[in-house]
């Protein structure tokens, strides 16, 4: 197989209701095919380019893309789209047998939905979506070239992918919900829009990477301290009313919301290492989207097994710039 790269673009992403109630910017279809084009310019970053192999969509944006982009050789994956998060699983799966990196465009759901399914690929999410906590706010066209470098080993990609966690939570009746950056327990009773909007409805939770500058569950672990992506563990969250916390945090609950947090409990978990919560009613979701309804139910949160290979891309130029490759002559 000659080098080639995988490039996955989710049509739905950014558009849903946090548009509405939040501050969250719109990522119209137009604005995805244009950074889906910078992506495949920047594959000419390298002397010999891969080629690339796109998901097709619903909406046409790979279709379009790859015809405004005839100086790199693309194909289009023979997969006829649902308009669904199955595309984005479906396609994942194949790209672990048939591309060397994959560029996904989206949010933390689609780079999730990507990561359970490709392997050991290494991945590279920019971001196109509403939660975008482990996307890479960046150029299409940096991206690109980052891809570029991984896929045709002009950068070795062990030097410059880590491991992503990924958590999860398991009720008693054994149905799994896994996050990619958290995986969170909602007082709602009913999955509604999927969007987390309201920080009251916030009962706690598990994330793989704490930073007060992300975004969700993941901003509120962080403004107890920070917990790196590539690290092992978890950190795991039950939260009450501001009035009634014994502490309380400010945090980014989501896009366009600022709001103080009541912590009952903030816990470092080990690999293995669980938190559990009884649940009467209400929704386990992930990534900031609601997923599962539950009654009666213990849930049970831990780190999962899975760890998808993240591209940092910062420390792919470096390693291409010591090595001299960007040198013409």
């Amino acid at each position: 197989m000659s080098d080639r790269i995988g490039l996955i673009v989710n049509p739905a992403a950014g558009r849903d209701i946090r548009r509405l109630t939040g501050g969250a910017t719109v990522v119209d279809n137009y604005a995805k095919r244009r950074v889906a084009e910078c992506v495949l310019e920047g594959l000419g970053a390298v002397s010999d380019p891969p080629t690339a192999l796109l998901m097709p969509d619903t909406a046409g944006i790979a279709a379009s893309a790859a015809e405004e982009s005839p100086s790199i050789e693309t194909a289009l994956l023979d997969l006829a789209p649902e308009g669904t998060a199955a595309d984005t699983r479906r396609a994942a799966a194949r790209f672990r047998e048939e591309v060397d990196a994959i560029v996904v465009l989206g949010g933390d759901g689609t780079s999730r939905d990507t990561a359970l399914e490709c392997g050991d690929v290494p991945l590279l999410p920019v971001s196109t979506g509403t939660n975008n906590v482990v996307p890479n706010a960046v150029d299409g066209t940096v991206a690109g070239a980052a891809a570029a470098l991984v896929a045709t080993g002009a950068v070795d990609a062990d030097a410059v992918t880590a491991r992503h966690g990924i958590v999860e939570a398991r009720t008693g009746s054994d149905e799994t919900v896994t996050g990619l950056a958290s995986v969170e327990l909602s007082n709602r009773s009913f999955v509604g829009t999927r969007a987390m909007l309201d920080p009251a409805d916030l009962a706690g939770g598990i994330v793989s990477r704490a930073n007060p500058a992300d975004i969700g569950l993941s901003s509120v672990a962080g403004a107890l301290g920070p917990l790196v992506a590539a690290e092992s563990g978890a950190v795991g969250l039950r939260l009450v009313d501001a009035d009634a916390a014994p502490r309380t945090v400010r945090a980014i609950v989501a896009p366009g919301v600022v709001a103080e947090v009541g912590i009952e409990e903030h816990r470092r978990l080990a690999d293995g290492e669980s938190m559990t919560a009884e649940v009467e009613e209400g929704v386990i979701g992930a990534d900031g989207e609601r997923e599962l309804e539950v009654v009666d139910e213990r849930v049970e949160f831990r780190s999962a097994d899975r760890a998808p290979r993240l591209v940092s891309i910062e420390a792919t130029f470096e390693r291409a710039a010591h090595d001299g490759t960007f040198e013409t002559n």
